[in-house]
């Protein structure tokens, strides 16, 4: 039977119906019920031209991204569409109001947690953290022990991975699966990805209360200005990339575009008397606000690493005199690290003294020995990740896996149990996706997009990553994931 957990509340009708979504009169959850109707009178043939006409204007687009360590025939670096499916992801307006109160008072606290690990260090001396899980964080810089930032806040744009799974009684509930505080990516997959709904099936948004989100570049841009030094009133922001090799280059380039600002490299800035400034036709302009796409060890090789090209020499000074503004802040991957993700329940009573709206997945930290002797014992039924480990790599998915991976994985849990965290194999929510051979059930995940200057706030929605291949939990793009369209409903 096809588990389309998404769209049937009740998956015993689909079994009435000979597991034939289609066919399937009753258990639809309310806020599929239009939608549903209308795809099944959808041809195929209808479908599958609308999904060569998407990869085509996104070719065209040049909306790619590169695989690093993959080669095409001549042994060069390939660049990849990421795959866009026809059928979106509905979310119900009461589902993502709770679930925006959740992102706001997780984003709040991180913030939170940030501010206090750079400054006071409260937490760490009530034990709520281990002061040897910060001090020993690879992502911790001292450089930023005592720095002020514009409106405490560090981590200005968030990405939240949300996963839906069963709860102690089956039923679905939204968990934190993932916090992306450093440079979160997949911002334009979310922006495109409505544009290209909108262009192939524009009767869809005069039927259903889809919520926009074409305004998120405009909520970017008024973070970005909100976060700039006292010392102007009209600051000048720019976006700083790696260059066009790095893998979210399309992305940088967009962004820039859509907030009417300049996209710059390291070799375009320059530091005088504590000011940054870029190169212009027109002489040096002065720089207030740094949209960095550049990690922390690139930004300054007179601070972190010094044979990096990427950022720009004497950023740190300036940075620290208070002359311009990072976002996100230096050192805000202390918070973003697998090993730090099982205290933020903590620190949300903590700092806010409030209950989590939004729970984590349950987490085992290889670090301690009652945890670490579960894990052994249960790696085939587990998924366990680096904590340092992003885009799908670095990770064992246990009921995925060959006996000698999970001998190997164990061996290298074993030799550095600190580097590990393992958590249960979640039974991950699966939508309709328009496959090779039609209408298929695929797993999915949500990463929306948290914005925090004098306040927070967000577009209503995220990018929706699928696990096209049959079975797999894994929807990074680097690891064959696509993406859809996310409806929140107004209604």
């Amino acid at each position: 039977m096809l588990k389309f957990d998404e769209m049937y509340e009740d998956l015993g009708s689909l079994a009435r119906a000979g597991g034939r979504w289609a066919d399937a009169q009753s258990g639809l959850r309310p806020h599929y019920v239009a939608y549903a109707r209308w795809l099944a009178n959808q041809p195929e043939a209808t479908m599958r031209a609308r999904r060569d006409e998407a990869e085509m204007i996104f070719r065209r687009v040049g909306i790619t991204f590169a695989v690093y360590g993959a080669k095409d025939e001549d042994g060069a670096g390939t660049e990849r569409l990421i795959p866009f499916d026809l059928i979106p992801r509905i979310v119900p307006a009461h589902e993502w109001r709770s679930m925006e109160k959740g992102l706001v008072q997780r984003v709040t606290a991180l913030n939170r947690f940030i501010h206090d690990v750079y400054h006071d260090q409260e937490i760490l001396r009530a034990g709520v953290v281990p002061r040897e899980q910060i001090e020993g964080n690879a992502q911790f810089r001292p450089e930023m022990m005592g720095v002020k930032v514009p409106n405490s806040i560090y981590s200005h744009i968030s990405g939240i991975d949300i996963v839906r799974a069963p709860d102690a009684q089956g039923k679905g509930e939204y968990y934190v699966l993932e916090d992306n505080l450093r440079v979160p990516s997949g911002v334009s997959y979310m922006l495109e990805d409505r544009k290209m709904m909108m262009r192939l099936f524009p009767e869809l948004f005069s039927q259903n209360p889809v919520a926009p989100v074409a305004h998120y570049p405009d909520l970017l841009l008024e973070t970005l200005r909100a976060s700039a030094p006292a010392t102007t009133a009209e600051p000048a922001v720019v976006v700083l990339t790696p260059g066009m090799y790095n893998s979210a280059y399309f992305e940088h380039a967009f962004l820039a575009q859509q907030m009417g600002v300049e996209l710059v490299e390291g070799q375009d800035l320059f530091v005088k008397d504590d000011f940054v400034y870029m190169r212009t036709t027109r002489g040096p302009k002065r720089v207030d606000v740094i949209y960095r796409r550049v990690d922390d060890d690139f930004l300054d090789p007179q601070v972190f690493r010094p044979t990096s090209t990427l950022g720009c020499a004497g950023l740190m000074d300036a940075y620290r005199a208070g002359n311009v503004a990072i976002c996100n802040a230096v050192g805000t991957g202390v918070a973003d690290d697998k090993s730090i993700y099982p205290y933020v329940p903590k620190m949300i009573e903590f700092y806010l003294g409030e209950k989590p709206i939004l729970n984590n997945v349950p987490t085992w930290m290889c670090r301690n020995p009652d945890d670490l002797k579960y894990v052994m014992a249960n790696l085939k039924d587990l998924v366990v990740k680096e904590v340092h480990g992003a885009g799908g790599y670095g990770m064992l998915v246990g009921p995925a896996s060959t006996r000698a991976e999970i001998e190997d994985f164990g061996k290298a849990v074993l030799a550095n149990p600190s580097g590990y965290i393992a958590q249960p194999t979640l039974s991950l929510s699966s939508c309709p996706t328009f496959v090779e051979s039609g209408i298929a059930p695929r797993h999915i995940d949500l990463r929306p997009f948290v914005l925090s200057g004098k306040s927070v706030q967000m577009v209503p929605g995220g990018l929706t990553r699928v696990a096209l291949k049959e079975g797999s939990l894994v929807v990074n793009s680097s690891q064959g994931g696509g993406t859809k369209d996310t409806w929140i409903l107004e209604a």
